[in-house]
């Protein structure tokens, strides 16, 4: 046989076939419902056949329009500013009012550094903020980390840092789970436990704080402030994942004693 005859074979073997679309949405939903324990390869795997199928629309297969293509164009990595590593997101926590000034209490989440430069940056951010990071004691230390902060203000005073950490990830509070720290509600010489900040489960509805004369106070859930809600509170904090914060605190003439998640 001829290679004349073997291409003619060939072309009419090929003629007989027919081409389907890549069935690039069934992989996706695939991905999609095993998200929960494997978040990461099924992002990665929708990223990847997203692109093979805006290749593959551009040679003319069916569904190839430019609705299509616009589709499943993967998207470019988010930018150091849309992920929060310059500044962060902030989150009021509680406010009032002590000895006649306001102090108040906020949470800020920076987003992870990814590289030297982007660390380096971060770093001064904070500096100027009056903010040192958890065991980190250069710039490098930071890649790859989150870094959290809980502030408390009184008066014209620089908001100062008094609970905080750098993390690869959150950890996932549940149950009754629960971190807390109590500190003074101004500065200087005054009796100090009086303001409680903590952490507990997304689950939590309520926390009651004990103090020290016997006396309590609660903290519910909100979204809002409200004067039933500024001294004593749980609130969701933006950029925050695996718990909520909360803030108690102590009427004059005693301070913190315990605290736990009653409901």
């Amino acid at each position: 046989m001829s290679q004349t005859d073997i291409a003619l074979l060939l072309a009419d073997a090929a003629d007989e076939v027919e081409i389907g679309i890549a069935p690039v949405q069934a992989v996706i939903r695939g991905g999609r419902r095993r998200r929960a324990r494997r978040w990461a390869v099924a992002s990665v795997t929708a990223l990847v056949v997203a692109g093979t199928t805006g290749a593959l629309a551009v040679t003319g297969l069916p569904g190839g329009g430019p609705a299509d293509r616009q589709a499943h164009v993967a998207k470019p990595p988010a930018s150091a500013e849309a992920r929060h590593v310059y500044e962060p997101q902030r989150t009021e926590l509680g406010r009032g009012t002590y000895r006649g000034k306001e102090w108040s209490v906020g949470v800020q989440v920076w987003g992870a550094p990814r590289n030297e430069a982007e660390a380096e940056r971060q770093f001064e951010a904070m500096a100027g903020l009056g903010l040192e990071p958890a065991d980190a004691h250069k710039p490098a230390d930071l890649i790859g980390k989150i870094s959290f902060f809980a502030t408390r203000g009184w008066g014209d005073h620089r908001p100062q840092q008094v609970m905080f950490n750098s993390v690869e990830k959150f950890e996932r509070y549940s149950g009754k789970d629960m971190e807390s720290m109590a500190t003074r509600l101004g500065y200087g010489g005054e009796t100090s436990g009086r303001l409680v900040i903590g952490m507990v489960a997304k689950t939590a509805r309520e926390v009651t704080c004990h103090w020290k004369d016997g006396r309590t106070a609660v903290a519910e859930r909100t979204d809002g402030f409200s004067l039933r809600t500024m001294g004593s509170a749980i609130r969701s904090i933006d950029g925050f994942q695996g718990a909520n914060w909360f803030v108690c605190t102590a009427p004059a003439g005693t301070s913190f004693g315990s605290a736990e998640v009653t409901k």
